[in-house]
């Protein structure tokens, strides 16, 4: 356990909420990439990592958007979900309720059941699916500022309760049946959504890719449809149409507390590319249909993770609208990762990343040495 610290952390702030059985506590760097111009806001975004390059490109493909005019995003869906799974005694008797739930007019009723578990918990809809006598059930609801897995769960369990009564011979097998789908790849993420659905875009001047990114703008365009596009779809990719969107999406999750497992769906991403105005700039864009994200609770109460928070002005509860702060957070992600897109793109198209990871992702001292 040498070299793992103990002191001088706050453990009663973890203490049944974070960590059980804690033995220290693991240090980690925190860069800053910005100014990110970001609908007519400046953001500095942290990130923690121990990659080399992964700040300084993030940085400069922050440097592209801001000398170019700046990037926007807009938030096309927000809803967090979970799918509990559920067996009846037949197919036939899992249609029942499968019909039940889907009937438009009993919806409102299970709307009210479902948000008894938060004043900010809002039902929004409800997917089902049939295999064979199982059914899961896909509920997704607004969940304030929060990330929001738990009180989506707790709802959920208010409307199964609520459902025993009509259908005593239901079998609750799980809260949770894979089909929500956190924390694990799946297409229903990545068509349905789920957390925040962001889109954000920027249009990168011709002298800018030329000067800043050391590229030219057909070289990316190519090389965005043959890797990102071509290349993923050749390996069957499910969400992964991207260079790196993973790595911004990881750096900036641990450096605000969120939980870095929900990166997997996080960071499902597809990078578009195409010249514009004549040929001679680049318009760029990334959507990622299932960013999941909060400002309060989990980890985002910690003193560091809410420093970094603070620093993007989206710490805690907003109280003018609530949800507002992870929108807006979700919509940072986002615009981090089409900075580092920009960087990691042009580096590839200009032939430098193999150049820039031996200067900067290679430790200079001695390893065979002990350390003192």
């Amino acid at each position: 356990m040498e070299g793992l610290p103990l002191d001088g952390f706050d453990y009663a702030s973890i203490l049944g909420q974070c960590c059980e059985l804690p033995v220290g506590y693991v240090q980690l760097p925190v860069g800053i990439a910005g100014p990110l111009l970001l609908d007519g806001r400046q953001y500095y975004v942290p990130m923690a990592t121990t990659e080399g390059c992964l700040v300084a490109s993030t940085n400069r493909g922050c440097k592209a958007i801001m000398v170019s005019g700046g990037a926007s995003g807009v938030v096309l869906r927000d809803g967090m979900t979970r799918a509990p799974a559920l067996r009846l005694p037949s197919a036939r008797r899992a249609a029942e309720l499968k019909a039940y739930m889907e009937e438009p007019n009993n919806f409102e009723t299970i709307s009210l059941v479902f948000n008894k578990s938060s004043r900010f918990a809002r039902l929004q809809d409800v997917h089902c699916a049939l295999a064979g006598r199982n059914l899961y059930m896909r509920f997704t609801c607004s969940t304030g500022d929060a990330m929001g897995m738990n009180m989506v769960s707790k709802g959920v369990q208010n409307v199964l309760d609520y459902l025993q009564r009509d259908f005593p011979d239901m079998d609750v097998i799980s809260i949770s049946g894979n089909f929500c789908a956190d924390k694990k790849p799946a297409a229903v993420n990545w068509i349905e959504g789920r957390g925040k659905s962001v889109v954000c875009e920027a249009i990168i001047k011709e002298e800018v890719v030329k000067k800043v990114l050391k590229t030219n703008v057909l070289a990316l365009v190519e090389l965005n449809m043959i890797k990102n596009l071509a290349g993923s779809a050749v390996a069957g990719a499910l969400g992964g149409f991207n260079a790196h969107a993973s790595n911004i999406v990881s750096a900036v999750f641990i450096a605000t507390g969120q939980d870095p497992a929900q990166n997997v769906e996080s960071s499902h991403c597809i990078t578009m590319m195409e010249a514009t105005n004549d040929g001679k700039d680049l318009h760029v864009s990334v959507t990622m249909p299932s960013i999941e994200v909060g400002t309060v609770g989990g980890g985002t109460q910690l003193a560091s993770q809410a420093a970094c928070l603070d620093l993007l002005g989206v710490k805690g509860a907003s109280m003018e609208s609530p949800g507002a702060n992870a929108r807006l957070l979700a919509t940072i992600v986002a615009g981090a990762v089409l900075a580092g897109e920009l960087s990691l793109l042009s580096a590839l198209a200009a032939g430098q990343l193999v150049k820039s990871h031996m200067k900067y992702n290679r430790s200079g001292k001695d390893l065979s040495k002990p350390v003192p």
